[in-house]
């Protein structure tokens, strides 16, 4: 039962201070400038705008159906490299 006790006590020790490792890693740096950065709504807009006629459209991360002229998108996928917004499906005349 001794053997039991530390090996938990151990395990949540090892978990403990990878917890406060992780969230040091996270905290802000006091003289870093945040990168100005275009929301992704914006973004969004901006396309639909530019691209009255698209109806789905990807960035290889996210795959977006415009519904009355807003845009529902899919969660990002993993490890995904985004590139320019792609329309991948138009209004057929």
């Amino acid at each position: 039962m001794r053997h039991f006790s530390f090996r938990v006590a151990l395990c949540l020790a090892m978990a403990t201070t990878g917890l406060a490792t992780a969230h040091a890693a996270d905290a802000p740096v006091g003289d870093a400038i945040p990168e100005p950065r275009q929301t992704e709504n914006a973004n969004l807009q901006d396309f639909i705008k530019a691209n009255p006629d698209c109806l789905e459209f990807t960035d290889q991360c996210s795959h977006c159906v415009v519904v009355n002229g807003v845009a529902e998108c899919s969660t990002a996928e993993i490890a995904c490299v985004k590139k320019a917004n792609q329309c991948t499906k138009r209004m057929t005349k």
